[in-house]
């Protein structure tokens, strides 16, 4: 017989959602204050709130511009790493040749590499190619780094797709791609989503290599166009707090509209069908 969860239960829960889901909610409150309540109240609600801080992320600073180019570099990255890595997962997990151990070895070594460590020579690299300032400069450092971590998860997702069904589809006069594309890929489809998603989370919450290498304020993403809020003598919290929420809440949208994709997904490689 199966058990209903305990009052206990109930209570720790609710205790942890507070905890966690605070922080964001005294951001989402600093937005809509006005700056004397900002620095003269420490209250966890307001009566006299303002959306002045949501416009003045907007007139103040081109964050429209620093959100378009994040959807941009983000959504580049995510579609060419996501087709360079399916073509080189499936070949990885279906197809036998020496070696392939050390090459996975390889490609998870390569996602632990400090980015730090690279960012003078990638620097040289992009102003030879006069690729600074411009999206596609941040599209390739950051596939750098997202292709080898999505080789690994895809490589698993393979891995789990039963043998029989590709072999059935060859001898039904299938070519290898078409197998690919019509039987391979549809079922691995839960597991191509949720890692499009970490990578697409990833570019976007990127700093480093946005901040050194688009040094021009038209090209900037999100994450260091807020920086650019600050001035010389205050730090305006209001309009940092509400370009927080607006930063935040594309990916918060994104994650609840697809949750049932990202948990199939993120279930499906770790339960033998």
């Amino acid at each position: 017989m199966k058990k209903n969860p305990s009052v206990g239960f109930y209570i720790f829960l609710a205790i942890f959602l507070i905890f966690i889901l605070f922080p964001f909610y005294y951001v989402f409150l600093t937005s809509i204050r006005k700056p004397s309540e900002i620095y003269s109240s420490f209250k966890i609600y307001t009566l006299d709130p303002t959306i002045q801080s949501y416009i003045h992320a907007f007139t103040w600073r081109p964050f429209g511009r620093y959100l378009y180019n994040s959807f941009i570099i983000a959504g580049g990255t995510t579609l060419l790493s996501i087709i360079i890595a399916s073509f080189a997962s499936y070949a990885t997990a279906r197809l036998k040749f020496r070696g392939k151990s050390i090459l996975l070895g390889v490609v998870l070594g390569v996602s632990m590499f400090p980015q730090i460590a690279i960012i003078s020579p990638m620097y040289i690299f992009l102003r030879d190619m006069g690729l600074r300032n411009t999206h596609m400069g941040l599209i390739i450092p950051y596939i750098t780094f997202s292709l080898p971590l999505a080789i690994w998860y895809l490589t698993t997702f393979f891995k789990d797709i039963p043998f029989s069904l590709e072999e059935a589809a060859k001898i039904d006069g299938a070519s290898p791609f078409q197998a690919f594309f019509l039987v391979i890929a549809p079922l691995a489809a839960p597991g191509v989503f949720t890692t499009a998603i970490l990578v697409f989370i990833g570019a976007w919450n990127e700093y480093l290599f946005a901040y050194t290498l688009n040094t021009d304020d038209y090209m900037r993403t999100v994450t260091v166009g807020i920086t650019m809020f600050n001035s010389q003598y205050t730090v305006p919290w209001g309009e940092i707090s509400a370009a927080a929420v607006i930063v935040t809440v594309p990916l918060v949208i994104m994650v609840l509209l697809f949750q049932k994709r990202i948990v199939s997904g993120l279930t499906s490689g770790a339960v033998k069908g």
